[in-house]
This record gives C-alpha cells, structure tokens and sequence, in this order.
C-alpha cells in the first residue's frame, strides 16, 4: 500500500505520485522480486506481490518535522478509520512525505542520516518511510523520480528479507542486503532500482 501525505500530492507532486504508483506496480510482479526467492525459508516463499491500496491524505498536515512515532500513529489511525487496508502478514506499508518536510528518526534526521527506513509496529504492522529526496545527499546524482524508485526497491527488498529489522537477513558488519550495495543502481524496465546483495551469489546483483 502507498500513502501520500500532504496537500502536495494532489497538486505539484500529482505526476510523480501516480509515477511511483505505476513503479509498484510494475516491479512487485518483476525479476527484482524473483531474485528475492534465495532469502525464502520453510514455509514462507518469496513471491510476487501488488499494490493493494493507496491513499492521499491531506486532512491531517504534517509539519516541518515529523518523527517515527507520528508516521507509525498516522498508519494505525488510517487503518482504523479504513483509509487504509487492516494490516496482513504479507501487507506492507509505504508512506510517502511531501517537498519540506524532515523526519525525525531517534534524533537522527533524513538528508542528514538517511534516506528511507522501514520497520514494524508491534513486530506486525510493517511500514516504509520515503521522505521526499530534495538534497544531494538522497539525489545521488539522479533525477528526483529515479532516486525515490531506488531508494523504494532498497526498502522494498529489505522489508521482504528483513521485515523485523535486524530479526531476518542481517550482516553484523554491512547491515541489510540494500544497506551492502546502497546506490549501485541498475535499470528494471523503465524504472530505476537498486542492486541487492545476493548471498547465493556474493555479490550485488
């Protein structure tokens, strides 16, 4: 699911949500998601997926700042009220902030420190974060559409293979299978995405 936040949504950045929407589309039923089946385990098959809902939400503004507790009390607050899809073992939520807009992650901040996070509420609930890559250091030299696609497909593919960070695939001295190869990118169709650390294969791929 992919949830937009702000009155930015459904003006300025209306194109490039729709973009990102096509983007899930396209790569939860791709050879980037096949790629992921090594990381399956005994009753539990990685698989395709696709984008069950999305919303844009302007009734509740986000200020200059947000913290993860504000994005974790938007998504059960949305799913309560049905604005969102109740949460499924396999459901996964993508929260999407709009230009001008910091979030606070224990002190640490995006631009700053990161670039996308992603963890569960109550180890059941898993969720996304994608502040809005408007500096240099979330660019990486990309358009703003392409750094928001491989940034998304890195959390994508860590929140698959590691939904409870640091409980699934996890590398004591690198971090999660995005974290090791953090903007290689490659092109999947007509989207950019980033390369994935393959254990199979020790190397990104």
């Amino acid at each position: 699911m992919t949830a937009f936040w702000g009155d930015d949504w459904q003006a300025g950045e209306a194109p490039l949500l729709a973009q990102v929407n096509d983007f899930f589309s396209y790569v939860l039923n791709s050879e980037l998601i096949d790629q992921l089946s090594e990381y399956s385990v005994p009753g539990t098959a990685i698989g395709h997926g696709s984008l069950a809902a999305t919303a844009v939400i302007t009734d509740q503004k986000p200020g200059a700042s947000v913290t993860d507790a504000d994005i974790q009390g938007l998504i059960q607050s949305r799913i309560t009220s049905g604005t969102l899809p109740a949460a499924t073992p396999n459901s996964l939520y993508f929260v999407y902030l709009p230009p001008a807009v910091d979030v606070d992650l224990g002190g640490q901040l995006s631009c700053s420190n990161f670039c996308g996070y992603h963890d569960a509420i109550g180890g059941t609930t898993f969720y996304a974060v994608m502040p809005y890559p408007g500096c240099s250091g979330c660019v990486g030299g990309l358009q703003v559409l392409d750094a928001l696609t491989s940034t998304s497909s890195h959390e994508l593919c860590e929140a698959i293979t590691d939904p409870v960070p640091g409980t699934g695939w996890y590398d004591d001295s690198h971090g999660e299978i995005g974290d090791i190869c953090a903007w290689q990118t490659k092109q999947l169709g007509p989207w950019t995405v980033q390369l994935e650390w393959s254990n199979k294969n020790r190397g990104c791929i």
